[in-house]
């Protein structure tokens, strides 16, 4: 059985950054009073957390536009990545033709062909071009990791797939894939957080007003000095972006915790 991980050092993971970000607050919180810095400038907690709250409104609709795109970037990546990924392992000669087009997808900066994506798909279909851009973003941990994991089998165990006469599907369904789980599992918690990432940078490279999301509510509240309302944005960035990578990283633990060594040892 898995040994259950110690109750004082689950409180300590919790308590301590809790503990820090109070303080750190509270110091923030004086320092301005302290020296009046003007809240155009940087607003106090109290302020943002008051902006946070009359307008949450406004940012909520802004907010799941962000978090919709975000999550079908995501979920795009996931799918092409792992699928490619196998395909990949099946053919070396695949791989070889159309892996370094991924990577030059992956090293193109997004800023420089959102321009071009914007221009193809329309500005009437802004929404469209976000999560063609946030996809691009997300796309390649989920690919490189996978790919990765499929060839990182254990020789030992594929020489006695073959030796028992394994067709190819069972090998890759018996064994790559288990096999690739972990790596896929690390891939998607690198590839959640630049989905994020991904459609936030896509909206403000797009320009104004081509969307509602975030990023364009953050350039709003900029222009308009309202400074406020420009952290209590970020601060929903990132409360999501930390829920997404919590919520990976629990679905990587649910999945290895019986059977893989990085999550048994983590729990030690």
């Amino acid at each position: 059985m898995t040994p259950e991980p110690d109750r004082r050092t689950v409180i300590l993971r919790i308590v301590v950054p809790v503990a820090v970000a109070a303080a750190g607050l509270a110091l923030w919180e004086f320092l301005v009073a302290y020296y009046d810095v003007p809240r155009f400038v940087l607003p106090a907690p109290s302020a943002v957390w008051t902006s946070l709250v009359d307008d949450f409104a406004v940012l909520a609709g802004s907010w799941w536009l962000t978090v919709r795109i975000t999550l079908e970037a995501y979920f795009l990546a996931v799918v092409g990545g792992v699928a490619l990924a196998v395909l990949f392992s099946q053919s070396r000669l695949v791989e070889l033709a159309l892996f370094p087009y991924a990577v030059v997808l992956q090293v193109t900066p997004v800023v420089s062909i959102a321009p071009l994506v914007i221009i193809w798909v329309g500005l009437d279909h802004a929404d469209r071009a976000l999560l063609i851009l946030a996809w691009v973003v997300a796309f390649f941990p989920i690919l490189s990791n996978t790919t990765f994991g499929l060839r990182s089998v254990d020789h030992n165990l594929l020489n006695l797939f073959e030796l028992y006469g394994a067709t190819r599907w069972q090998v890759l369904t018996r064994l790559q894939l288990p096999s690739a789980l972990p790596h896929l599992l690390a891939g998607m918690k690198i590839s959640g957080g630049l989905a994020l990432i991904g459609s936030v940078v896509a909206e403000f490279v797009a320009g104004s007003g081509t969307a509602t999301g975030l990023a364009w509510r953050i350039v709003e509240a900029g222009n308009r000095l309202n400074i406020a309302r420009m952290f209590a944005a970020l601060i929903l960035l990132s409360a999501t972006g930390i829920l997404i990578y919590l919520l990976l990283d629990r679905l990587e633990h649910l999945v290895l915790r019986r059977w893989h060594e990085s999550v048994v040892r983590r729990e030690n």
